[in-house]
C-alpha cells in the first residue's frame, strides 16, 4: 500500500494515521478498479518525474467520480481527533482523492516536497484550487504555505474562497494578523459563514474590529443592512469610540442584529455596554440560559 511508505515529517497530527482514515472512507465510495488505479498512481509519485502528480491530478474526476463522500458522525469525530478541526464533510471524492494523493509524497526534503506542490497552483482549475487549499493543514512544512494561503485569499472564486475560510483549521494557525484580517473581511464581503471559520474568537484583534466598525458605519450609512456576526469580531474591544456604533445595533429594526450586539455586549467589560444590556431582560435573559448563543444565532440565520 501506498500508505506504508510515507515519510513522517514536520506535520503537526498523525499522517499516517489520517491517511489510513481517509483510504477507508475512499475503498467505501469508490469502485474498486478506481480504487487500483489510484493506489499505482500514488506508487508512482515519488520514482516518477514531476510531471507524474499533475497527471493524476488532473484525471481524478474521471478516474474517481465526482459523488460527494458519505460520512458518519463516527468518522467525522475519527478525523477531528486525528487533526483537530478537520474535516471532509460536503467533499466530493475527486476532492477526496486528490487530498490524499498529496499525502503519498515524499516529505524528506522540504524544497524538492513544497516545489512539488507549488507548481499545481498555477495552472490548477477550480476544483483543484479547492482540493490544494483543503490540503493546507495537512501538508508538511505548515509555515511554508503561508504565502500562498494568503494569496488565495484574493481570489474571487466562490468554491475556492470557501475552501481557504471555512471549517479550514490552517488560516487561524499559521497567517500573520494582517492576512488573518484579510480573511475575515473577505468572509463578510462574499457573505461566507463566519461561524465556519475556524478560530474567529482567539483570533479577534483590535485593528480587526475597528476595520470592522468602519465597515459598519459604511453600510448604515448607505442604508445597508450590517452583517450581525460583525459584532461578534468587536465584542473584545467595545469602548467609548464606538459604543454609539454598537448602541445602533442594539436599537437596529433587525431582529439578528439586535441579538448579535446583546452577544457583544453580554461580553464587553465597558459599564456603558453592560448598561444597554439591562434595558432589556428578555433577551438578558436568553444569553444568561444559553437560549441566544453565536452558534444558535448563526444557525438561525443559515435556516438550520
Amino acid at each position: 500500500m501506498p500508505s506504508d511508505h510515507i515519510i513522517i515529517t514536520p506535520h503537526s497530527y498523525d499522517q499516517a494515521a489520517m491517511v489510513q482514515q481517509m483510504q477507508a472512507l475512499m475503498q467505501q465510495q469508490l469502485a474498486p478498479d478506481a480504487w487500483q488505479w489510484l493506489q499505482e498512481k500514488a506508487a508512482q509519485l515519488n520514482t516518477q518525474g514531476s510531471n507524474a502528480l499533475a497527471v493524476a491530478f488532473a484525471a481524478m474526476p474521471r478516474k474517481a467520480g465526482k459523488a460527494i463522500v458519505a460520512i458518519s458522525a463516527e468518522n467525522a469525530a475519527a478525523f477531528a481527533a486525528i487533526r483537530p478541526h478537520f474535516t471532509v464533510n460536503q467533499w466530493s471524492i475527486d476532492r477526496l482523492c486528490r487530498v490524499w494523493l498529496l499525502l503519498q509524497l515524499d516529505t524528506s526534503d522540504e524544497a524538492v516536497y513544497v516545489r512539488r506542490i507549488e507548481t499545481l497552483f498555477p495552472a490548477a482549475e477550480m476544483n483543484e484550487l479547492v482540493a490544494l487549499y483543503s490540503a493546507l493543514p495537512l501538508l508538511a512544512y505548515p509555515e511554508a504555505w503561508r504565502g500562498r494561503c494568503a494569496e488565495g485569499i484574493r481570489s474571487n472564486i466562490g468554491p475556492v474562497l470557501e475552501a481557504i475560510i471555512c471549517n479550514n483549521p490552517y488560516p487561524s494557525e499559521q497567517l500573520p494578523e494582517g492576512a488573518w484580517n484579510q480573511l475575515v473581511l473577505k468572509a463578510f464581503f462574499t457573505e461566507k459563514r463566519i461561524d465556519q471559520i475556524i478560530g474567529l474568537d482567539d483570533r479577534a484583534n483590535e485593528s480587526l474590529a475597528n476595520t470592522l466598525i468602519d465597515f459598519a458605519r459604511e453600510r448604515r450609512a448607505a442604508g445597508r443592512e450590517v452583517p450581525p456576526m460583525l459584532w461578534r469580531c468587536v465584542s473584545l474591544f467595545i469602548n467609548a469610540e464606538n459604543i454609539l456604533d454598537v448602541e445602533a445595533a442594539w436599537y437596529s429594526t433587525e431582529t439578528n442584529e439586535r441579538a448579535a450586539a446583546a452577544l457583544a455586549i453580554s461580553q464587553s467589560s465597558l459599564p456603558e455596554a453592560k448598561a444597554l444590556l439591562q434595558k432589556n431582560n428578555e433577551l438578558a435573559a436568553e444569553i444568561h440560559s444559553g437560549a441566544l448563543s453565536w452558534k444558535g444565532l448563526a444557525a438561525r440565520m443559515a435556516g438550520e
